[in-house]
């Protein structure tokens, strides 16, 4: 197998080649979900080196744990995505670097995965943008900095002096709606 942008492998020869650890299948994945999984991790991290810290410890994790990805619960790219993000997370934690940037939003975030390298990633973001941008702008809050930004309920209430139920309530409203509008149970 050539590991060329131009060569397709489908999602299931390519996890067949990682979980045989074949090195041309981390290379694969490497120069086809690189750079927005790099773009993921920055937008949380906002620092250079730490999103390649992150890039680099979630494609190891990958490569160890590859047996662990489950295709029934998602798409690989979904899965790859919540390594990054997860890692990014615990990155800004430990690094006390939360707190950069926090304008951004998550709609943005989005639409800068969708300028990925190949058209399986572009296809995972169609139409999330628009169904985040329907969301109540306070719940829509709620969700970013929770799920993007990285946020606890109790920071999250702390920082912006509301009620940790009213935290709840909007991210659980806010789930639903996104279920509902993109038909996930």
């Amino acid at each position: 197998m050539t590991t060329s942008n131009k060569k397709h492998v489908s999602e299931d020869e390519l996890l067949r080649l990682l979980r045989n650890k074949n090195s041309k299948g981390l290379e694969y994945l490497y120069d086809h979900y690189s750079a927005a999984l790099y773009g993921a991790a920055y937008r949380i991290v906002q620092n250079k080196s730490f999103a390649e810290e992150v890039l680099q410890d979630a494609f190891v994790n990958v490569w160890k744990k590859i047996d662990s990805y489950d295709a029934t619960k998602g798409r690989l790219f979904t899965w790859l995505v919540n390594i990054v993000r997860n890692k990014a997370i615990d990155k800004v934690r430990s690094a006390e670097v939360r707190k950069e940037n926090k304008s951004d939003s998550f709609i943005d975030h989005v639409s800068s995965i969708d300028r990925g390298n190949s058209y399986e990633q572009s296809t995972d973001a169609i139409g999330l943008q628009d169904v985040l941008a329907s969301l109540d702008e306070k719940e829509r809050f709620v969700l970013e900095m929770i799920y993007y930004k990285g946020y606890t309920h109790a920071e999250l209430a702390k920082e912006y002096d509301m009620p940790l139920g009213t935290v709840k309530t909007r991210l659980r409203k806010a789930i639903l709606t996104l279920r509902q509008r993109i038909r996930i149970n």
